[in-house]
């Protein structure tokens, strides 16, 4: 991890190349994706069971891309009693958090005889990709689900990519990632991944419905697939690297903190990890104990490349300054690891999450805390938000206005109208009411 300290010359600078850290990726593979995303145009199930026996090596039937029914009673057998009772207590907490925030409309009265009204309704169809390749994320799959569910969102179309490494009988896919659908209330399951996954839930073919929204991570071909597709559905966001922060005063276990950045930095070669600390010596502390972990964790490999490649620690003047920082960078994931952790955490304004406390690692939010773990990333958390029901909602307005209402409002409507010369505006009141008095 490289150190910056705030009484250096130059950080000002660095901080705005780190706050400015967001960046399209993509482009390269643009052309590319389009390329799939025109294939599936044309030949519809075809062209992605093509793909997906090329990119995946895995066979499906082109007339039959879903997951046979039965094969959810197969993954109930294969993941175990304990495995089921975990992704049900997690599915339950975080069922019962988004149901506290479920949209709901209002209605009003502006002055007699007018009638106000915003309408909540929840989308028809919806699609959620999970992706495969390294390993299997059944808490993507609640995360993702969950919250449509609750908001009242009907059909469910989950696509995952199948992989050899998964169960045959599964078509290639992971058991844990199939009982998650099923506990998530996900319809169907489609095997088939990439951009060419993407295309058909946009475009829809002759065995699959074309969706309202796709949510859900992936990797750059995904996430190009997604952007290429935005307009003709909608989308969640524009997803970069996995991110944590942590804010250190040194009161909380070096250990503790290290093994918390680290959890970021396994995730991918290309997780950002930033450590703002108030003292030298507790940046030490916490560097020391990082080689100390990582000399015999599993995924060494990734989390050292992310470590050397993306990590920051930095050296604060006093915990005010740091705080400053924390809502500048705007995190995906901000831990607070200090005194009075509660205090400090209601000044952090500028995160996707913040975990408060010594006793709250980001981990217990990946799976089952309850609040949703899809966050922005790259610093869009100054304007994006994490998941949540209102993602599975469209909103209409309603409005009625009596005759003596329009007697009323009609003549500043007639010259409104008329400032930005719209004669028939204007004159779609005056048909009602007549000229109004000068």
């Amino acid at each position: 991890m490289r150190t910056l300290n705030t009484s250096d010359a130059k950080f000002a600078t660095a901080l705005s190349w780190i706050a400015d850290r967001i960046q399209l990726t993509g482009g390269d593979r643009e052309l590319e994706v389009r390329a799939i995303i025109d294939d599936v145009r044309k030949r519809g199930d075809r062209a992605l069971a093509a793909f997906t026996r090329r990119l995946d090596g895995i066979t499906i039937p082109a007339h039959e891309p879903w997951l046979p029914p039965a094969a959810f009673t197969r993954a109930r057998a294969l993941v175990g009693h304990q495995a089921l009772r975990d992704l049900e207590l997690a599915r339950n907490r975080i069922r019962k958090f988004h149901a506290r925030d479920r949209p709901s409309g209002f209605a009003m009265t502006s002055g007699a005889g007018v009638r106000l009204a915003k309408r909540c309704h929840p989308l028809a169809r919806v699609g959620v990709y999970v992706p495969g390749g390294r390993g299997a994320y059944p808490s993507t799959v609640l995360m993702n689900c969950i919250p449509a569910r609750v908001a009242g969102v009907e059909e469910i179309v989950l696509a995952t990519p199948p992989s050899r490494r998964g169960d045959p009988g599964l078509r290639g896919l992971d058991p844990h990632v199939v009982v998650a659908a099923e506990l998530a209330g996900v319809t169907r399951i489609l095997t088939a991944g990439g951009a060419q996954a993407i295309a058909a839930l946009a475009l829809g073919t002759a065995t699959i419905p074309r969706v309202d929204k796709i949510v859900g991570p992936g990797n750059a071909w995904v996430a190009t697939a997604k952007r290429l597709v935005y307009g003709l559905v909608d989308i969640d966001s524009f997803a970069g690297p996995s991110e944590v922060l942590v804010i250190a005063d040194g009161s909380v276990p070096a250990a503790w903190t290290a093994a918390d950045l680290l959890s970021q930095a396994e995730h991918d070669p290309d997780a950002i990890v930033f450590l703002v600390t108030t003292s030298i010596a507790s940046a030490r502390a916490v560097v020391d104990a990082l080689e100390h972990q990582l000399a015999d964790l599993p995924n060494r490999s990734i989390a050292e490349e992310s470590l050397r490649s993306n990590g920051t620690t930095i050296v604060a003047r006093d915990l005010d300054e740091a705080v400053d920082i924390a809502n500048r960078i705007a995190p995906e994931h901000l831990e607070v690891h200090t005194r009075r952790a509660r205090n400090v955490s209601r000044r952090l304004t500028t995160a996707g999450a913040v975990f408060v406390g010594a006793h709250t690692p980001e981990a217990i939010g990946d799976y089952l805390a309850g609040p949703n773990h899809v966050l922005p990333t790259g610093g869009t958390a100054r304007f994006f938000s994490p998941l949540s029901t209102d993602d599975f909602v469209r909103r209409s307005n309603t409005l009625e206005v009596s005759a003596a209402a329009l007697r009323r409002l009609g003549p500043p409507t007639v010259r409104l109208a008329r400032i930005e010369r719209f004669e028939a505006h204007a004159r779609s009141v005056t048909v009602r009411i007549g000229e109004p008095r000068s």
